[in-house]
């Protein structure tokens, strides 16, 4: 009989890494069904009651800041248990509530589940396919139409909101999942690779893969003594922040275009 549920230890992990509780044991009443977010004046509301506390001074900031957050805590939640784990979590909107704790200075939220419901592939040689039904679940049918009504409820271009959501899977896939076993790591790997350069644009719901237009060259950058992938876009991070400061990988630092990496896996 396959395992459908969490080992002990794995959804410790995801509670202490990545904030993933089920909506049972969250002791708080802010939390509300990402469903309802998917109408341009809930929507508004909503960026116009996080702004002040997030010191954004537009919707459209406030929109980009919240979904760096809602980006970590969806794709961490959908792709850290798909590849470290082979189990799949239900990513349906009606099933995540939206989270929006903040103290003025940091994020507090969680990712709320109703249901921590898991699936598994049925076999090694249907796992392509059930693959493929974990990426639609958290882009065709989540994350893609809720980035499709913050853009309309506050005017920031998609295509910002879909670079801070690459920022933070690549962060996932290239730092955060270490692992000592060959066949994990050769999965995570393969995963990776997948979701970001070879998915089709259907499984997110739309016409292309758009993640695969910001996985760029890696740039060294002497002062760090470090390799950054820098944005496409900027995030306006630097105009919320007080004091004011900028992302690692922001636009508006980026160096001299030498000593440039050709494109790869980190990993």
């Amino acid at each position: 009989m396959r395992d459908l549920s969490f080992h002990a230890e794995e959804r410790a992990d995801l509670a202490d890494r990545f904030n993933l509780i089920a909506a049972a044991e969250y002791p708080f009443s802010s939390a509300v069904p990402v469903s309802t977010l998917l109408e341009t004046a809930s929507c508004q509301r909503m960026l116009q009651q996080l702004a002040p506390r997030l010191g954004a001074p537009s919707l459209g900031i406030t929109a980009s800041l919240l979904s760096k957050r809602v980006a970590f805590l969806t794709t961490a939640a959908a792709f850290y248990p798909l590849s470290m784990y082979n189990k799949g979590l239900n990513m349906a909107l009606t099933n995540c509530l939206l989270d929006t704790r903040h103290d003025g200075h940091r994020w507090l939220s969680h990712m709320v589940m109703n249901e921590v419901s898991l699936s598994t592939p049925v076999s090694d040689l249907a796992r392509a396919s059930w693959r493929d039904a974990q990426l639609r679940g958290v882009f065709a049918e989540h994350l893609t139409p809720l980035w499709q009504e913050l853009s309309a409820a506050s005017g920031i271009s998609s295509r910002i909101l879909w670079e801070n959501t690459a920022v933070r899977l690549f962060s996932l896939f290239e730092h955060r999942m270490q692992t000592s076993d060959a066949a994990t790591d050769a999965r995570v790997k393969q995963d990776f690779h997948y979701v970001v350069h070879e998915a089709p644009g259907a499984l997110f719901g739309l016409d292309a893969n758009p993640l695969t237009v910001y996985f760029r060259p890696l740039t060294w950058v002497p002062a760090k003594g470090e390799w950054v992938r820098f944005r496409r876009t900027c995030c306006f991070y630097y105009k919320a922040a007080q004091p004011q400061e900028f992302c690692q990988a922001c636009p508006l630092l980026r160096p001299d275009k030498a000593h440039r990496l050709p494109f790869r896996n980190k990993r």
